[in-house]
């Protein structure tokens, strides 16, 4: 029954979107509005296919269906409930039918959204190309990737169970769900990109109609990776967060494509420039989202996160060169019509800034995705394999992250057009003496090396920066008769928040392994060591045993307090062990502690493993601010009102932006509000000043 209700999903889901694609091109080609209006109804369809596989899927798991292939391979009767359900997407088949249904309730989401746009051509030539984009995936299911598959000779008795990593953090509910939330949400900006480009609506319309469509995808992704980054160092066992592996690479490199659009929309919205750029970015980014399926589900790369080999690999491929090959060839053909009305007219601007900091990010991006796919090429021609690690990445990013932590500074309180020197030195006086103070003191603390406190001072020269702009943006809702908070929303200045969580990041990762002490002890019980100054008691050993698994542990004291109690771990019927660490956290270092051996019989000595960091535990916290400021950003700002006169003139400060008053500002560059649907209103014209000075 779950396997004919699962291919019934997701057959419908598979007609509905080719339908839907020959219904809404068929009446775009034809400019037949009725036509275009009933597309709509295929994208409904697409969605209640693909929730009636996941419920046929999700029911095989919980009622432990092992005629299903894939729930036999991925689940056993000892499974423990969130496991089940979690197993969905433990394993290839599932993993594209979650794809499959965050992609249908996007689309779905998409036609109730623009519900009172239905006959226009944008949306509905975006609506055909999320039906192909759903065609593709929903036909793996239907084929090579089928996750209803039977079992062949009947149904075994027991399942084989997820993988034993996947069922030892409860972060495997939460991470891959927005890591896909992110990744398939850029396909709906990718769509408008394209309806404007065959339309030939080459203005800012598209951008407006997708801006929180981007940030809502850009949010869920930067989460999905902090997540992982959390998950991998409470579960591997090797003490660390990022390991430029190549599936971690797969995710990083859309995001840094999506975060340089994030920037350079702005210039757009604002000066129309950068078209062709912000076109680019916005393919770079949809595409690398397939690439990184492709790397994941292919089993061209070995890795912990990486899927087993499949027969999927080359049809990802070639809809990776088929998204490529439309997106370049449509910006190709509207190239003439695409040229901006003008240019950046000073390089010390907030333009000229947008327009530095995207090279950096297709740099970095650059950068990854050469040291990513180099060893799959140079396999692929010489026929010999090659490694290229984190010195490669280490050395080449960290020039570009101190750059970006520049920027990061000074970009917010440049103005627009142009700017000049008494202005600037003016604006970032007290957050150079900030960088400079931080420096001080952390030499006077004994930090010593180049790179660190490069890292160290940028962080205070940002930090600072960022936050003058936010107590002015607050200072300016009070004035504006609104509670301070509203300051903190809108674009711009939930921006300014996100900065100041990824410079706490920034921080958290530079001492993290720039101090990082490790360790391997051979302890007896009742005996101690130190390491970097924490001492570290090991006591005894002890068994335990849960419903569905059984551990060895250690009971290890952490400068007298505790006890940790780090493990080696089994689950289900099979004799597989896996480490489990255990980490004594605070707000200015962790313990790390795993098993390395266990005891010889002779002598009852342990292995333990002791890696010592400092501000860990702000890494998770600086992620926290950065959603928080993803979330601020897409909360509506305050509009400002036209019937206002004093608002209308260029000396009266909104919100998040410099007083226009201030010397070296340009007409036009003065207060700006984010309007309710997120969009920054045009400048007000300059109108002659009152008797009475407006106060900044």
């Amino acid at each position: 029954m779950n396997a004919a209700l699962g291919h019934a999903g997701v057959l419908l889901s598979l007609v509905s979107a080719a339908v839907g694609i020959a219904v809404l091109g068929t009446g775009l080609s034809g400019r037949r509005p009725a036509l275009v209006r009933a597309g709509r109804i295929y994208g409904v369809l697409v969605l209640v296919g693909a929730l009636v596989a996941v419920a046929a899927m999700e029911h095989a798991f919980v009622t432990h269906d092992f005629s299903l292939a894939f729930v036999a391979d991925n689940n056993s009767r000892s499974t423990p409930l969130l496991y089940t359900v979690t197993g969905m997407w433990s394993a290839l088949a599932g993993s594209i039918l979650l794809w499959g249904v965050i992609l249908a309730g996007y689309i779905g989401t998409v036609v109730w959204r623009f519900r009172h746009r239905a006959e226009d051509p944008l949306v509905g030539w975006a609506l055909l190309v999320t039906y192909a984009v759903a065609l593709f995936f929903f036909g793996l299911m239907a084929g090579p990737s089928d996750p209803f598959q039977t079992v062949a000779g009947g149904a075994p008795a027991n399942g084989l169970g997820p993988n034993v990593l996947l069922q030892d953090n409860p972060l495997v509910a939460i991470h891959p769900p927005l890591l896909y939330l992110g990744f398939v949400g850029f396909t709906i900006p990718f769509a408008f990109a394209l309806a404007s480009l065959v339309t030939g609506r080459l203005d800012e319309d598209w951008q407006l109609a997708t801006r929180r469509w981007t940030l809502a995808a850009w949010a869920f992704l930067t989460i999905g990776i902090l997540l992982g980054a959390w998950w991998s160092y409470q579960v591997l066992g090797w003490g660390g967060f990022w390991a430029w592996d190549p599936v971690e690479n797969a995710a990083i490199l859309p995001w840094l494509c999506a975060t340089a659009y994030l920037h350079s929309a702005l210039v757009q919205e604002r000066r129309g420039l950068l078209r062709v750029w912000n076109l680019s970015l916005v393919t770079a980014t949809f595409s690398l989202t397939i690439l990184g399926t492709f790397l994941t589900r292919s089993g061209v790369v070995e890795s912990v996160h990486a899927f087993s080999e499949s027969d999927i690999g080359p049809l990802l491929l070639a809809f990776f060169g088929v998204v490529l090959v439309a997106g370049v060839g449509l910006i190709a053909w509207r190239g003439d019509r695409l040229r901006s009305p003008g240019g950046i007219d000073a390089t010390v601007s907030r333009e000229g800034a947008f327009l530095l900091n995207n090279l950096l990010f297709a740099a970095f991006a650059f950068i990854v995705l050469l040291g990513t796919v180099f060893p799959l090429l140079y396999e692929s021609f010489a026929g010999q394999q090659v490694t290229v690690g984190a010195p490669y990445f280490d050395a080449m990013t960290l020039p570009i992250a101190l750059a970006l932590l520049l920027l990061m500074a000074v970009g917010p309180v440049l103005p627009w057009r142009k700017s000049d020197a008494t202005t600037m030195a003016r604006r970032l006086v007290v957050p150079a003496w900030a960088g400079t103070a931080v420096v001080a003191g952390a030499v006077a603390a004994g930090v010593r090396g180049l790179g660190v406190l490069a890292a160290y001072g940028l962080a205070g020269f940002a930090f600072s920066a960022n936050l003058r702009q936010l107590v002015l943006a607050m200072g300016a809702a009070r004035r504006h008769g609104s509670r301070r908070w509203r300051g903190l929303v809108g674009r711009a200045n939930g921006g300014m928040v996100v900065h100041l969580g990824v410079v706490v990041i920034a921080v958290a990762l530079a001492s993290a392994v720039s101090f990082a002490h490790r360790a391997q002890l051979t302890l007896r019980p009742g005996t101690s060591a130190v390491v970097d100054g924490q001492r570290i008691t090991y006591l005894s050993l002890a068994e335990v045993r849960g419903g569905a698994s059984s551990a060895t542990q250690a009971l290890v004291l952490v400068n007298g307090h505790g006890p940790l109690r780090p493990a080696i771990s089994r689950f289900g019927a099979g004799t597989q062990a896996v480490g489990t660490p255990a980490i004594a956290s605070s707000p200015l270092r962790d313990v790390y502690l795993t098993i390395d051996s266990l005891p010889a019989a002779s002598n009852g000595a342990v292995g333990i493993g002791v890696t010592v960091q400092p501000l860990v535990s702000w890494l998770w916290v600086g992620g926290a601010v950065v959603a928080l400021g993803a979330v601020l950003a897409m909360v509506p700002g305050r509009r400002r009102r036209p019937t206002d006169p004093v608002s209308a003139l260029p000396g009266a400060a909104g919100l998040g932006q410099e007083p226009a008053t201030e010397p070296g500002t340009a007409p036009g560059d003065g207060p700006r509000v984010d309007g309710p649907d997120g969009s920054e209103p045009e400048p007000a014209p300059e109108a002659p000043r009152p008797a009475v000075p407006v106060a900044p």
